[in-house]
C-alpha cells in the first residue's frame, strides 16, 4: 500500500478510478493470519471467502474464477501434483512452472494470479507468484492462502517451505479506498508496524509465522 501511495498515479479500471504504481517484486520469508498487522487492520470477515477461492474447485461468488480449480484440475490436470512430480524426479529442475491462464478465454475472467513457479533450493521449497494486477488494499487475502499452497506442495515432497517471492505487474488501489489505505498506513506507522522487519506478536512471539498454514489458518506441523 505504501508503494502505491508513494509512487502511483491516476488510472482507470472497470470498477472505477484507481491509483496505479510501477511493477514491484518482493519476498516474504513467512506469514500467517496471526501476523499483527493483519490482526490489527485486516478484514477477518473476508478470510473464509478468499480461502475458499484457493481451496475449492468450483467458482465461489462473487469471483469469476477459482484458483483451486485452476491449480488442481485445470484442463484436466492436477497442476500441484504435476509440479511435485517434476521436482521429485529432478530436484534441481527449473521447469516447475504452472499457468493459471488459458489462451482465448474471456477477458473478464482472466485471473489476477497468472502463474506459480516452484523450486527446491537448499532442501526447502521456494515459490514465485506472478500477478498481472493486484489490489494492494486486499492483497493479503491472497498471499496467506498462497502460502498454504506452497505448504501443500512442500508436504507432498516432504520438505519445508522457503521464501515466497511475489511479482505484481500492476499494483494499485481503488480511489474509493484511498482514505482507508491512508488511515491504515498512519496507524501502522504510529504503532511501529510499518517496517520491513518482523515485529513481535503476542507474548513476545515473532509476528510472522515461519511455518506452513492451511487456508483456514490452522497451523501445519513443521
Amino acid at each position: 500500500m505504501r508503494h502505491v501511495r508513494n509512487n502511483g498515479g491516476p488510472a482507470e479500471d472497470d470498477r472505477g478510478p484507481i491509483i496505479e504504481a510501477p511493477a514491484v517484486l518482493f519476498e516474504i520469508a513467512g506469514l500467517g493470519w496471526e501476523d499483527p498487522i493483519l490482526r490489527s487492520y485486516g478484514d477477518a470477515g473476508k478470510i473464509p471467502l478468499y480461502s475458499r477461492k484457493f481451496s475449492e474447485n468450483t467458482v465461489v461468488p462473487p469471483f469469476k474464477y477459482s484458483y483451486g480449480g485452476r491449480l488442481r484440475r485445470f484442463l484436466g490436470v492436477d497442476q500441484l501434483r504435476w509440479v511435485a512430480g517434476v521436482l521429485r524426479a529432478k530436484p534441481y529442475s527449473k521447469s516447475g512452472w504452472i499457468s493459471l491462464t488459458a489462451p482465448g478465454e474471456s477477458p473478464d475472467a482472466v485471473p489476477c494470479l497468472t502463474s506459480l513457479a516452484f523450486r527446491l533450493r537448499d532442501g526447502r521449497l521456494v515459490m514465485t507468484a506472478a500477478f498481472r494486477s493486484q489490489n494492494a488494499y486486499t492483497s493479503y487475502l491472497n498471499y496467506v492462502p498462497l502460502r498454504s499452497i506452497q505448504g501443500e506442495v512442500a508436504d507432498d515432497l516432504g520438505v519445508s517451505c522457503g521464501s515466497m517471492r511475489v511479482f505484481v505487474d500492476v499494483p494499485h488501489i481503488y480511489a474509493a479506498d484511498a482514505a482507508a489505505v491512508g488511515e491504515i498506513l498512519r496507524l501502522s506507522e504510529r504503532d511501529g508496524l510499518g517496517g520491513e522487519t518482523s515485529v513481535r506478536g503476542p507474548a513476545g512471539r515473532p509476528g510472522r509465522d515461519r511455518g506452513r498454514l492451511r487456508p483456514d489458518g490452522a497451523r501445519r506441523a513443521s
